[in-house]
């Protein structure tokens, strides 16, 4: 049996994955671990744990009208709130994150980076979007598969339903 795509439907069933589609989808999990793995040691390497990679760039990617909350940034890393709060304990305590009332509303606390935080995430955020880059293919491999997946009828994309 080759890879190739056979759109033909049986009963009204969208085609069967194909060998092509499976290696496709395993060699985007097989890059997804790699650059995972590679951040974790980027971060390591800084001694940042990885999740407090993760909070720095929560952190610095927010988009809203005011900086980023420990309540939003829990949310951001699916953490627990008291999780967040001792995180950003640790992050302040080194020197990466600065924590402000909001003006607004003095309950809710503001996270903003410090200089030497944006300097840590700029590092490991060049390293890994290098990364990414030398994975792109096995992306445009991914995203080729599932438009053509998409037009065979295999699933109904969330605006059809």
């Amino acid at each position: 049996m080759n890879g190739d795509r056979n759109p033909t439907h049986e009963a009204g069933r969208p085609a069967a994955l194909t060998l092509a589609d499976y290696r496709a989808l395993g060699a985007f999990r097989q890059s997804l671990r790699n650059f995972l793995a590679f951040s974790e040691a980027g971060a390591r390497a800084l001694s940042l744990t990885p999740q407090q990679h993760q909070a720095l760039l929560a952190i610095k990617a927010h988009v809203g009208g005011e900086a980023i909350t420990i309540g939003e940034l829990a949310k951001a890393l699916i953490i627990k709130n008291h999780s967040a709060v001792g995180l950003i304990e640790r992050l302040a305590a080194r020197g990466l994150v600065t924590r402000q009332a909001s003006t607004d509303d003095r309950r809710r606390v503001l996270l903003a980076l410090t200089p030497l935080g944006e300097q840590q995430l700029a590092t490991i955020s060049r390293n890994n979007l290098g990364e990414l880059n030398r994975a792109s293919p096995i992306f445009a491999d991914l995203l080729t598969t599932l438009d053509k997946l998409e037009q065979s009828g295999l699933w109904r994309t969330p605006s059809e339903e």
